[in-house]
């Protein structure tokens, strides 16, 4: 699985994992990554965030190689400028979305799309999720967001009212038709039937130049259960959800305070044998 180096890749998740509690990549986990692609790995990461929120860290981490978004709604080659592959809601994504806001209208929310970010109710919590993204949305109602293409809607809640609209998605039969999953304890995100940074991993592999590679995944929170399961070699740091931990190959010892993906890489370096 080891065996060279060149063949690894390393697909990190951001928030909890790769950024520390100030939304930062530390000094300690850059360097590691400045050495494992020295070394010939390549890595990239896996996020909740678009394509436009994203692009504050490519000058921190220079990826060369394609990132999965949107939650594994859509994988984009940020070196060619291409989306490589998209898996967007149905239409009754819409009717859901407006009738999960009706029941709740404390929430906010966003609607996600190649081609930005559309907020459709601005609570505190909103303005939160808006402030961590870094990025300028466009506000507009739900009815009037086009149709089409929405890769995921995001619902920012108090903590104690998440479990409540997960009730209400189950009451109303939504997840059968899409899949609701927590990236947060603020956030409740509606994605795509059978979506997850699990699937768009297994898409990951099908790209060109990329079938016959080892994928080492590290991710801490509910919507990173399916890549680490789905990687050949999953970990996660010691903050992780007791869920993923029992998913995963290896806990790391160190949280994302303290360089938890400095630390897988240089696991990864060790099997390699370049210690």
């Amino acid at each position: 699985m080891f065996e060279d180096i060149s063949k690894v890749i390393l697909l990190s998740d951001m928030d909890g994992t790769l950024l520390n509690s100030k939304k930062e990549i530390s000094d300690t986990d850059r360097a590691a990554i400045g050495r494992f692609t020295a070394l010939g790995g390549r890595f990239t990461v896996a996020t909740g965030r678009t394509i436009q929120s994203f692009e504050q860290f490519l000058k921190v981490l220079d990826l060369r190689s394609p990132v999965i978004m949107y939650n594994g709604a859509a994988i984009h080659d940020f070196v060619r400028g291409e989306t490589l592959y998209t898996h967007p809601l149905p239409p009754e994504c819409r009717e859901m979305a407006i009738r999960l806001l009706e029941a709740m209208p404390e929430a906010g929310g966003e609607v996600l799309r190649a081609d930005g970010t559309y907020v459709f109710s601005n609570t505190e919590y909103q303005q939160l999720h808006t402030r961590l993204c870094n990025i300028v949305p466009e506000y507009v109602e739900l009815p009037d967001i086009a149709e089409g293409g929405w890769l995921k809607v995001l619902f920012s809640l108090a903590p104690e009212d998440v479990p409540h609209m997960e009730v209400l998605t189950r009451q109303l039969g939504f997840d059968k038709k899409a899949d609701f999953v927590r990236s947060a304890d603020i956030f409740l995100e509606m994605l795509p039937l059978g979506v997850s940074k699990g699937s768009a991993l297994t898409e990951y592999r099908k790209l060109d130049g990329f079938s016959d590679f080892t994928f080492v995944s590290i991710g801490d929170f509910d919507n990173d259960l399916e890549m680490v399961q789905a990687a050949d070699f999953g970990a996660c740091p010691a903050n992780a959800e007791d869920c993923v931990k029992a998913a995963a190959d290896l806990v790391l010892t160190r949280t994302n305070d303290e360089g938890a993906v400095a630390e897988l890489i240089d696991i990864i370096i060790n099997k390699c044998g370049l210690a």
